[in-house]
C-alpha cells in the first residue's frame, strides 16, 4: 500500500529509509515545541494551548505535504514570524493577540487564493532575488536581537538604548553554554542539535536551582484558549493592513525558497529545474497557515531543516508523514516544555538567526543599487524592531535608487505596487 501510494520504488527509496528521514527531520525542528509556546506566550497567549496549537499546526502541515504533494517536506510554525507577531505587532503595535492571528488567518486565505490562481509564482518571480535575501537576513538579525535580550546578554540604557547585560548572572552564562553546545554539534551534523542544546541547558538550570522541573509526560492541554480565537473583524483594522501584508510577504518569500531549496537538494526538481507538483505544495502550506491561525499559532510554513531527512535518503511523502506522526507523539510532552527557561531557548534563536543571515553573502556588493537597498532592508528589522518597516524601507529605496541610478528597467510590477502600498501607508497611515 506504502508503495502505491508514495511510489517509493520510482524514487529510489524503502519504507525504512523514510521512517529514518522522518525521524532526522522531526529531531532537526523539534525545537519549535520549545521556542514557540515561549515566544508566543511574550504576546499575552496561553503557553500551554499555543504548545498544543504548535504540534497540531506541525502535525497537520506536515500530513497534508506528505499525502497530497507527496514531498518529504515538514511544516511548522515559522521561526522569525512568531517574534514579529509577538514583540512587534503585539508588544510593539497594541494590537490583541487575537487581531494578530486573524492577520496571519487572512494572510493564509490570500496564499489559498493566489495559489489556486499561480498567481504566487508570478510574485516569487518578479521580486528582486537581493530582497529577497536581505528580507531572510533582517528576520534573522530581528531573532538575534531577541535571543540576546531574553539570554540576558543585552539590556535596556537611557542612552545608549541598548548595552551590556549583567554576564555574572546565571542567565548570560546558560544561555552561552547553549549556543556553543548547539554550534559544535551542527558542524559535527549531529541530528537534533538545537534539541539537545536547549535540553541541556534546561536540566543545567534545573539542577542549579534556576528552573523548575514540571515533568515530563501528561495528557495533553486543552486547545480552548486558542481554537478559533481570531479576530478577523480586528485584523482588517487599517493598522493591521500593513501586517497583513508582511505576514504575506515573508511566508511568499520563505516557504517558496524553502520548498525549491529543500527539492533542489533532493533531486526533485524536473530536468527544467522546475518543482513537479508545484501547486499542490503551496495549497499544501497555504492551507496550513490558515489552519494555524485557527488553532491558535502564528504562520505555518516549510522547514528548511527538512534537509536533514532528504540528506539521508527521504523522497517521498511518507519522511513528511512520520515527522506528522513525530508531533501528535509530542503532544504528551507538555510539562516538558514548560520547564523550558528562555535562557534555554535564547541560544536556539541566535543560532537560527546565523542560518538565516547567511544569505547576505549572496547579494552582489559590485551593484549598490542592489546591496544598498538589501542592507537597509536587513539592517532596519532589529534596529526598528519591527519586520514590516524593514521591508517598506527595502522595497521603497529599491525603487528610488534604481530610478535616480537610470536602472528603471530592472523594476518589475511587483516590486512597484508593494513599494507604493508601503508610501502611502506612511503617508496616509
Amino acid at each position: 500500500m506504502l508503495e502505491n501510494y508514495f511510489q517509493l520504488r520510482s524514487h529510489g527509496t524503502t519504507v525504512r529509509t523514510e521512517i529514518l528521514a522522518g525521524l532526522t527531520t522531526f529531531l532537526t525542528m523539534a525545537y519549535i515545541i520549545f521556542v514557540n509556546p515561549d515566544i508566543l506566550s511574550a504576546a499575552g497567549m496561553p503557553k500551554d494551548a499555543v504548545f498544543v496549537a504548535t504540534c497540531l499546526a506541525a502535525a497537520l502541515g506536515s500530513l497534508i505535504m506528505g499525502l497530497w504533494a507527496n514531498y518529504p517536506i515538514a511544516l511548522a510554525p515559522g521561526m522569525g514570524l512568531n517574534a514579529y507577531f509577538a514583540f512587534a505587532v503585539v508588544q510593539g503595535m497594541g494590537f490583541t493577540w487575537q487581531a494578530a492571528l486573524g492577520a496571519v488567518f487572512i494572510s493564509g486565505c490570500l496564499f489559498i487564493i493566489i495559489s489556486l490562481f499561480r498567481i504566487r509564482e508570478w510574485i516569487v518571480n518578479a521580486i528582486p532575488h537581493s530582497l529577497k535575501l536581505s528580507i531572510s537576513a533582517g528576520i534573522g538579525l530581528f531573532l538575534a536581537i531577541i535571543g540576546l535580550k531574553n539570554a540576558g546578554i543585552i539590556t535596556g540604557h537611557p542612552a545608549t538604548l541598548v548595552t551590556l547585560g549583567d554576564l555574572h548572572a546565571p542567565g548570560p552564562i546558560f544561555a552561552a553554554i547553549g549556543f556553543v553546545i548547539i554550534a559544535a554539534l551542527a558542524y559535527r551534523k549531529v541530528p537534533g542539535a538545537i534539541i539537545i542544546g536547549i535540553l541541556v541547558v534546561t536540566v543545567a538550570g534545573i539542577l542549579t536551582g534556576q528552573s523548575t522541573f514540571g515533568g515530563v509526560f501528561a495528557a495533553p492541554p486543552s486547545l480552548m484558549p486558542t481554537l478559533m480565537q481570531m479576530d478577523i473583524a480586528g485584523a482588517l483594522n487599517a493598522g493591521l493592513l500593513t501586517v497583513i501584508m508582511t505576514f504575506f510577504l515573508v511566508e511568499l518569500f520563505d516557504a517558496s525558497g524553502t520548498l525549491i531549496g529543500v527539492a533542489h537538494r533532493a533531486g526533485l526538481l524536473d530536468k527544467d529545474g522546475k518543482l513537479p507538483r508545484l501547486s499542490r505544495a503551496l495549497l499544501s502550506d497555504s492551507t496550513a497557515i490558515a489552519a494555524g491561525a485557527a488553532m491558535g499559532t502564528s504562520s505555518t510554513t516549510a522547514y528548511i531543516e527538512s534537509a536533514a531527512g532528504t540528506a539521508v535518503g527521504g523522497r517521498t511523502g511518507l519522511t513528511a508523514v512520520v515527522v506528522a506522526l513525530c508531533f501528535l507523539a509530542a503532544l504528551v510532552l507538555a510539562p516538558l516544555a514548560g520547564s523550558v527557561p528562555a535562557f534555554a531557548t535564547a541560544p536556539a534563536l541566535i543560532y537560527v538567526a546565523i542560518l538565516m543571515t547567511r544569505g547576505l553573502a549572496e547579494i552582489d556588493w559590485d551593484d549598490m543599487t542592489e546591496t544598498a537597498p538589501a542592507v537597509i532592508t536587513a539592517i532596519t528589522m532589529p534596529f526598528t524592531f519591527s519586520v514590516a518597516h524593514g521591508i517598506a524601507f527595502g522595497f521603497l529605496s529599491y525603487v528610488v535608487i534604481k530610478l535616480l541610478a537610470g536602472r528603471a528597467r530592472d523594476l518589475s510590477m511587483a516590486v512597484v505596487v508593494i513599494a507604493g502600498v508601503f508610501l502611502v501607508k506612511f503617508i496616509f497611515l
